[in-house]
């Protein structure tokens, strides 16, 4: 497994968690009207965005199992959200587990963040079992960033990473 930087050729196995019911039916963004080339727009995008990180999460033949990020980098707060999408038949192999221990070790050693924060439906018990089973602390709702919009806060179970 790997991270790197998207490419255009991952743009169809994006696309396959995007309308994937059981990967997008507990995230904030309605994904299922998405199309290839809002795919292809988001990875050539991505190659400049300075505000987040978006990177592709590969198996050792480097195809492309899913995007996992880092959003919203804050360089004078030392922060940045989290998030990560994987498809679904990533699930279940260690992947996500590797990918994120992956990129909070990038944005602390690399990016110098002090910390990295995400939420995930409270609907999402997947989710939750997982950063539960791999020791990610919740954290109070009433501390999270201020760029977080306050509708977020009661709806999303919040967690945080410090350095």
């Amino acid at each position: 497994m790997n991270i790197r930087k998207l490419q255009l050729k991952d743009a169809p196995l994006m696309l396959e968690w995007m309308h994937d019911k059981s990967v997008v039916e507990n995230m904030r963004e309605n994904f299922s009207d998405k199309t290839l080339e809002d795919c292809r727009k988001f990875i050539l995008k991505s190659w400049k965005d300075k505000e987040n990180l978006h990177l592709a999460i590969v198996d050792d033949k480097d195809i492309y199992m899913g995007t996992v990020s880092l959003k919203h980098i804050d360089a004078d707060k030392k922060q940045a959200e989290f998030a990560i999408a994987i498809r679904s038949c990533a699930m279940g192999r260690g992947i996500s587990q590797y990918a994120m221990a992956e990129i909070i070790r990038k944005g602390f050693s690399e990016m110098e963040l002090e910390k990295i924060y995400w939420c995930v439906s409270k609907n999402n018990t997947r989710a939750i079992r997982f950063y539960e089973k791999n020791g990610y602390k919740k954290m109070d709702s009433g501390v999270i960033s201020e760029g977080v919009t306050p509708k977020y806060y009661n709806s999303y179970v919040w967690y945080q990473e410090e350095k």
